[in-house]
C-alpha cells in the first residue's frame, strides 16, 4: 500500500537547511555589524522578527535530524548537521535532545513525556519553565553567556555601543524563538486533557492555511500529521495533511508504534490504509 505522501525528497531537506544556515549566519553578522541607529521602529522591528524566524529555523532543523530526515539515507552527516543546528540555536546537547523527543513520541501526554505532563495543567507559563527545564542545563546557559559576552566584548573594541546589538539581534530573537516553538509546537497541538477513545493523548492540528502556517513556525503546527508520520520532514508536512485529510484520517487518534530510529512515535496503523513511511533516499 502506498505510503501518504510517495515522492522522495532526496536532497531537499539538505538544500533547504543549507539556505537557513547561510540566512542564520548571514543576517546575524550583518545585524551586529550594522549600525541601527537611522532605522526606525518597524525596520528594527522587522530584522528582530527575521532573525527570530530563522532562529527558529535552527531548532526545525534539528528536529527534522532528530527524525533522521535531514539527510535521509546517510546518518553521520544527518546528526553531525543536527548537532550543529542544536549547537547554534542554543548550545543544546543533541543525543539528549534527540532522546527526549523520541520519548514524547512514543508516550506523549504521559508521565514519561518530557515535554508535556498532565500534572502541569494547562497553565502556559508553568508548563513553559517545566519545558525549559527539560532542555536547558546550567553549562549550556553558562555556554551561551559566554558565546555572548566575547562577541560583545569584540563589537566593544570597534565602537563601545555596539555591543547592544547582541542583546537585540542574538539573545532576544532566542527568546522569542523559543516562545515560538513552545507556543506553536507544544502548547495549541498538546494543551487539554483530551484523549481518544483508546485512552491515548490527543494531539491537535492547527488548520491553518499554507502561508500562515509556513510564517507561524515552518508548518510545525501540522501536528497530528507530524505524530502520525514523523518521518515526513517539514516541507511535506502541507502536502501529508492533504493526502490524510483526503484518505479521512480519523480526527485525534495514534495507531501503532513507528521504529524508534525514525521517530518513536505512534503512527498510522493498519486499519487507516498506509504504512510507515521512510524518507526517500
Amino acid at each position: 500500500m502506498a505510503s501518504p505522501v510517495a515522492r522522495p525528497w532526496g536532497g531537499t531537506g539538505l538544500l533547504l537547511g543549507t539556505g537557513i544556515f547561510a540566512a542564520w549566519l548571514a543576517t546575524l553578522v550583518l545585524a551586529l555589524l550594522a549600525d541601527p541607529s537611522g532605522w526606525t521602529p518597524v525596520t528594527l522591528a522587522l530584522v528582530v522578527a527575521l532573525r527570530t524566524y530563522l532562529q527558529t529555523g535552527l531548532f526545525i532543523l534539528g528536529h527534522d535530524a532528530m527524525h533522521r530526515t535531514l539527510v535521509p539515507g546517510r546518518s553521520r552527516l544527518n546528526d553531525g548537521l543536527g548537532r550543529l543546528a542544536l549547537l547554534l540555536y542554543a548550545g543544546l546537547p543533541y543525543g539528549r535532545c534527540r532522546r527526549h523527543h523520541l520519548r514524547h513520541h512514543r508516550v506523549p501526554g504521559s508521565r514519561r513525556d518530557p515535554d508535556f505532563r498532565r500534572a502541569s495543567g494547562d497553565g502556559a507559563l508553568r508548563w513553559y519553565a517545566r519545558f525549559m527545564g527539560n532542555y536547558l542545563s546550567l553549562g549550556q546557559l553558562v555556554l551561551l553567556l559566554a558565546s555572548w559576552l566575547a562577541v560583545g566584548g569584540g563589537l566593544m573594541l570597534l565602537e563601545p555601543g555596539r555591543a547592544l546589538a547582541v542583546p537585540t539581534f542574538w539573545v532576544l530573537p532566542l527568546v522569542l524563538s523559543s516562545f515560538q516553538l513552545f507556543l506553536f509546537g507544544t502548547y495549541l497541538p498538546h494543551r487539554g486533557e483530551g484523549c481518544t477513545a483508546s485512552g491515548r493523548h490527543a494531539v491537535r492540528t492547527l488548520g491553518y492555511p499554507h502561508l500562515l502556517s509556513l510564517l507561524a513556525c515552518y508548518h510545525f503546527g501540522y501536528h497530528r500529521e507530524h505524530h502520525a508520520q514523523p518521518t515526513v520532514p517539514w516541507f511535506r508536512l502541507p502536502e501529508l495533511r492533504q493526502r490524510l485529510s483526503d484518505r479521512h484520517l480519523p480526527g485525534h487518534g495514534h495507531g501503532d508504534h513507528q521504529d524508534d530510529d525514525q521517530g518513536g512515535g505512534p503512527g498510522l496503523g493498519p486499519g487507516d490504509g498506509s504504512r510507515t513511511l521512510r524518507p526517500g533516499r
